[in-house]
């Protein structure tokens, strides 16, 4: 009888469905916000969020907030800072710090001139959303997630329920996937990609395999990557694999690394020792500690400060947070695939802070300032202060009728049909480590490139009409891999949020599908709740890239040259040898070198020149050294001035070498007033 009436309320349940005008599933930053604008636009509608809380990364740790420029972000994004800065314009915010001593350090992101606040702790963005949600009465479905093999309904193009694993359904005219994932855009039909397009593919020029541009977050010394030093035939430590194939701009399925961005402190009166987990496994973090008995000592994080002496502690050189290759199967899997990846994850980046706090060998300076961190003990309290999300950087991109692009993020082509604006860089982390013909360890993906703050189009939040005609899909837009890489912003997922709801909202009201709305009106309704879609921002300009054999003679590219430092990248002024070039970021003064060593053919005179692009930023006291056959020759270069030879190449002299590697140039930035550029030195036979 029990089993009966079991079997009568399971019926009953999933017969009787919540009807609404819009769902949105996925409570991501994306999610909120569409959700509190469907409500403030007067419709019904739920928050289907499959985990316990809401906010995505924006709570889950990622407090240091990325943008670029903040003009470009409007509406209820920008809306959210501002709370964020109320919040901590009262006193009693600041429980461990003052609120003057924290702006000294000038945090990232941050203006005094304005009423918005880019840094902060990730319960009170928790508490800035909970507040959203509560004022504007959106109903919040927690622990439903969609089910994978038959959740999505469609009558024709349109989606008209989804169900849960649960067996709860959800009607609605509207729907909206503001997931990380893209599940109900992928179950509805929607065409999508995964991986890295091949550059041919929509135009670009540094989309794909990226072997010879991936030049940040790499081993500074060669580092062995063989079970047994030296013998290939001992197979490879963990985590590298072979060396890929194909030409640089092909495509694969590669994606970028995933992490958590964890909350840390080191105030011991909330820090918590970084725990070992149960299951840790020394032979992970072998190219780590081979890494630094290599001699490279950099501290392999990137913390910036929130207030009350915590940090968003992201990612930083060339081995970190990033978990690079493990991470392929994520986006097409099921759940049980991707709660293995997630743990995965989580056990390697414990691994990882207990390694670097605990290990003898790790140099002792380094051991030092992990040992006095740790975790926020009242930050994710009831996940054992262990960030709540996993950074999933890209995984599902719709294709839709416009794919946004590399030239969309230069502004060499503008649509008219803005939804929001993006303004960070082309920002992609590795996607694998692999071992070089050479038999070193290297990273490869890493890509950071300018852009122009640009508009993002409609055409790229909604699907092709065939496919589906009342979905909005937020955060997996249509994007190539590079362009998603500046998208992927947290504060742009909350403007395509609000847009989605709007762009829903309007084809309720007009009755008509995503794709036959009125684009003026749904631009007046964001013009009026203070989107920003556009303002005037020139073009990149084309740069000029010169490959080594159209430079002559003898050329060594920075990407070659034996570096200490000058991890920062740029591209953004021309000419320059190669993809680039690499600087100083005007910082650690007599920290970095760059040792240009080339593989003369034959003793003789050469004439000697180093390439740098000039700007009135850069130091005017570069110190540079030439190694020859006759002993060392100091310079000192102003890059400021254009350089002589095709505003591309400064002449040091002429100078006699011998044949084979023992001649060099090196670059220092000790005691330089400015940013120090190291592009390539040519060495020309005379």
């Amino acid at each position: 009888m029990k089993s009966l009436l079991a079997f009568l309320a399971l019926a009953s349940a999933v017969s009787a469905a919540d009807s609404y005008d819009i769902v949105v599933y996925g409570g991501t930053s994306g999610g909120v916000t569409s959700a509190v604008q469907a409500a403030r636009l007067g419709k019904s509608v739920v928050l289907i969020e499959p985990t316990k809380f809401l906010g995505g990364l924006t709570t889950g740790g990622l407090g240091a907030t990325d943008i670029g420029n903040k003009k470009a972000i409007g509406g209820m994004s920008r809306e959210f800072y501002h709370r964020i800065w109320q919040h901590y314009s009262k006193p009693e915010s600041w429980t461990l710090q003052t609120r003057e001593d924290y702006f000294k350090k000038k945090p990232h992101g941050n203006s005094a001139d304005e009423e918005t606040m880019w840094t902060f702790e990730p319960h009170v963005a928790s508490k800035v959303y909970d507040d959203m949600i509560r004022e504007a009465k959106v109903p919040v479905v927690f622990g439903e997630r969609l089910d994978l093999k038959s959740g999505v309904v469609k009558e024709g193009a349109r989606i008209v329920k989804i169900v849960m694993e649960s067996g709860r359904v959800f009607e609605g005219k509207m729907f909206i996937d503001a997931t990380y994932e893209g599940d109900l855009m992928a179950k509805a039909g929607v065409s999508y990609h995964v991986g890295r397009e091949p550059n041919a593919q929509y135009g670009e020029t540094i989309n794909g395999l990226q072997m010879a541009g991936a030049k940040h977050h790499q081993f500074v010394k060669n580092v062995d990557p063989y079970v047994k030093p030296g013998d290939p035939s001992s197979g490879l430590v963990w985590g590298i694999k072979p060396m890929p194939s194909g030409q640089d701009g092909d495509g694969d399925k590669n994606i970028q690394a995933y992490n958590f961005r964890m909350c840390n402190t080191s105030d011991d009166a909330i820090r918590v020792p970084f725990p070992k987990p149960a299951n840790y496994d020394e032979k992970m973090f072998e190219l780590l500690l081979r890494n630094f008995e290599a001699g490279d000592e950099r501290f392999p994080w990137a913390p910036t400060p929130m207030p009350n002496h915590k940090t968003d502690t992201n990612n930083n050189f060339a081995f970190s947070t990033d978990m690079i290759g493990m991470n392929y199967d994520y986006p097409d899997g099921d759940y049980a695939t991707r709660a293995k990846i997630w743990q995965a994850h989580e056990d390697y980046q414990k691994g990882l802070m207990w390694t670097l706090a605990n290990h003898p060998r790790v140099p002792e300076k380094i051991r030092a300032v992990y040992a006095k961190s740790g975790l926020a003990k009242d930050e994710f309290t009831e996940n054992g202060n262990w960030p709540r999300q996993l950074y999933v950087r890209e995984a599902r991109r719709m294709v839709s009728d416009y794919v946004m692009s590399e030239k969309n993020c230069k502004r060499k082509e503008i649509v008219e049909d803005s939804v929001g604006m993006g303004a960070y860089n082309m920002d992609s982390h590795h996607t694998q480590r692999y071992v070089t013909k050479e038999g070193f360890a290297r990273n490869e993906g890493d890509i950071q490139i300018g852009t122009r703050p640009y508009p993002i189009s409609y055409r790229s939040i909604r699907p092709k009409a065939e496919q589906c005609t009342n979905l909005l899909v937020p955060v997996c837009l249509a994007a190539s891999h590079i362009a998603y890489g500046s998208i992927r912003m947290e504060p742009v997922f909350m403007v395509m949020g609000q847009s989605a709801a709007t762009a829903a909202a309007h084809a309720i009201d007009q009755k008509t599908t995503v794709q036959g709305i009125d684009y003026a009106k749904l631009k007046e309704q964001m013009l009026k709740d203070g989107q920003m879609l556009d303002f005037e921002s020139a073009p990149m300009p084309d740069h000029v890239s010169l490959k080594k054999d159209k430079v002559g003679g003898i050329v060594v590219d920075d990407t070659e040259a034996v570096l200490k430092g000058f991890e920062s990248l740029g591209h953004t002024t021309s000419p320059f040898v190669g993809e680039g070039y690499a600087h100083d970021g005007n910082e650690r003064k007599g920290e970095q070198t760059a040792r240009f060593v080339a593989d003369l053919p034959k003793a003789g005179t050469y004439r000697v020149a180093i390439a740098y692009t000039a700007l009135n930023n850069r130091a005017t006291n570069v110190p540079v050294t030439v190694h020859s056959a006759d002993g060392d020759k100091a310079f000192v270069v102003d890059q400021k001035k254009k350089p002589e030879v095709d505003g591309l190449l400064h002449v040091l002299g002429s100078f006699r070498f011998e044949a084979g590697k023992g001649g060099f140039v090196e670059v220092s930035n000790a005691g330089t007033n400015g940013h120090v550029i190291i592009d390539a030195v040519q060495w020309l036979a005379q």
